[in-house]
């Protein structure tokens, strides 16, 4: 008798929770609370409830999850070491007080909202105030009953903290130059401001599978970084001579860095809004929600690819072809705005660098003050943690930098207060292992005195965790915070190193053994920049000589 032979099994592929493939039971917790009840409404709820029961009558997951929707994070518990990090519950860790992120859409504002977010420092946060790496203004030690009087405050001047944090859109980044630069390729802001006005706060993407950054700029530094972002328009011109937008998809640093790929398009500017529209709608229906590890885009756009992804867009979104368009001009070595330049219509901007973000509401009173003495109140943040005064008279642009520096906030700063840059760290992150605000102004500090004739561009970024919020793979030298072993067997704060990153070509590599403690980071950063210093060909770049250098070099 003949058998008849049986098949291997199949093995088929687990559901990755794409709601357009009908995965919409939640496959996490985070999925449940969101599908239980949208971030949104949680703002009601802090108004009505718990601003006026107290902090312990919160509901968990509102506090640890849907606050975010409106901008708060609960924020660490001081005196807890970074070895905890991983080791202890939320309720551990956390104080009784929050984090909150004001949005700063495009970096923008006027005179009374500097004032407003001064003034909301000093009375309900402590004075504590940072510039972040996207823009915002983010306070400390603020109290449940003390925000719905701040959100008045902010509301009243044209701010808000709606969708600042959470699995949503977050701030749109947008050149702080925009409709200011002489050299623009296109003013972003019409089109950043509907993006805004129409999507930011609507439940058509409050639940997306993980957070989604935008950059929409025609910056000719590329100052928004549009290699690392979920979506970036960039400012071009195509063969007609029209101005108008490249539209790059899926990038990401974290533990799994990806660069974003340009879709090859051309997207005129009464355009962006749709094509915005049709790329979030996709990261929302084909978006994996099964694992967070994997709920960003760039994971959906490696699978894809971008002639997929274009494909999709075009056909099943945006319902036309989109002509094929050219790529933009390639960035400057230095992307910032820091100095002395000319702008449109004949007046300066004025741009200086705070100590790796860390200013105060004194400050930032102080910052308006001058703003309205010297320009027209006017007064723009940036990405790489500093801020630009514009309107400024060519006449006053010197009496300006003197004026800032009685501050310390330097016009010319010094390569390494210029681009220096840390995130929040332990000092109120519950992810961080690490120190690292005051280390990264240390290092700074002490940089300056013993490398003073150093003048070439280098950026050290300073993270207190693998999350990369300081961006650690694309500087020159990224320091990831974790304990590591000194020389008498002590576990102690220290960083990993990431060496001759590159934003669009290459990630920081990680040479083997190449760890430092805290206390030894300064005298090993002198010891690369002396090497580079020494061996540097005319031009090369420091990410170019870490490429090609010895690795005995670079330890």
């Amino acid at each position: 008798m003949r058998t008849r032979a049986v098949p291997p099994a199949i093995k088929r592929k687990k559901g990755e929770g794409q709601w357009a493939l009908g995965y919409r039971e939640p496959l996490n917790k985070n999925e449940e609370n969101k599908k239980n009840d949208d971030g949104l409404n949680v703002r009601r709820r802090i108004i009505d409830v718990y601003s006026k029961t107290g902090f312990d009558s919160i509901d968990p997951a509102d506090l640890r999850g849907r606050f975010r929707w409106m901008g708060l994070y609960t924020q660490r518990k001081p005196g807890i070491d970074g070895g905890k990090t991983g080791a202890l519950e939320d309720e551990e860790l956390e104080d009784k007080y929050f984090m909150m992120r004001v949005r700063i859409d495009g970096g923008q504002l006027s005179g009374p909202q500097l004032r407003t977010i001064a003034d909301i420092s000093t009375r309900y946060a402590r004075g504590t105030a940072d510039i972040t790496d996207r823009q915002n203004v983010q306070l400390h030690w603020v109290r449940i009953e003390d925000v719905p009087a701040i959100w008045e405050a902010l509301e009243a001047v044209g701010l808000h903290t709606t969708e600042a944090c959470g699995d949503v859109p977050r701030v749109i980044i947008g050149c702080p130059l925009a409709g200011i630069a002489a050299d623009e390729v296109i003013d972003a802001t019409p089109q950043l401001r509907e993006i805004h006005d129409r999507y930011i706060g609507s439940p058509e993407f409050s639940n997306l599978p993980r957070k989604f950054k935008t950059a929409l700029s025609g910056c000719t530094a590329h100052c928004t970084v549009h290699e690392i972002n979920d979506i970036a328009f960039v400012g071009v011109v195509n063969e007609a001579g029209e101005t108008g937008y490249q539209v790059f998809v899926g990038g990401g640093l974290s533990t799994n860095p990806m660069f974003a790929q340009s879709l090859g398009v051309f997207v005129k500017p009464e355009q962006a809004s749709a094509v915005w529209h049709g790329v979030t709608s996709i990261f929302r229906d084909y978006g994996y929600r099964r694992l967070r590890s994997r709920a960003r885009l760039k994971f959906l756009m490696k699978d894809w690819g971008a002639e997929r992804f274009r494909e999709v867009l075009e056909k099943d979104y945006l319902g036309y072809a989109l002509p094929d368009g050219p790529e933009p001009a390639a960035a400057r070595a230095q992307r910032d705005h820091v100095g002395i330049h000319p702008q449109q219509d004949g007046n300066f901007y004025v741009g200086f660098a705070p100590r790796v973000g860390r200013v105060n509401g004194e400050m930032l009173g102080a910052i308006g003050a001058l703003a309205d003495r010297y320009g027209s109140g006017r007064v723009r943040t940036t990405i790489e943690q500093k801020m630009v005064i514009l309107d400024v008279p060519e006449e006053n642009t010197e009496a300006l930098a003197e004026e800032l520096a009685k501050h310390d906030l330097q016009v010319r700063p010094s390569t390494f207060r210029r681009q220096t840059m840390a995130c929040t760290g332990i000092e109120y992150c519950k992810l961080a292992i690490v120190e690292t605000k005051q280390r990264a102004m240390d290092l700074m500090d002490e940089l300056e005195k013993r490398l003073p004739d150093f003048d070439q561009p280098l950026t050290i970024n300073v993270n207190g965790c693998p999350n990369a919020c300081a961006r650690i793979q694309v500087a020159d030298i990224g320091l990831k915070g974790q304990l590591v072993v000194d020389e008498n067997g002590d576990q102690v704060e220290g960083f990993q190193i990431h060496i001759g990153g590159q934003l669009g070509a290459s990630f920081g590599k990680k040479v083997r053994g190449l760890k430092t403690t805290s206390a030894g980071l300064t005298d090993y950063v002198e010891r690369v920049v002396r090497r580079f210093d020494e061996q540097r060909a005319d031009g090369e770049t420091f990410a170019a000589w870490a490429q090609r250098a010895d690795e005995a070099d670079l330890k």
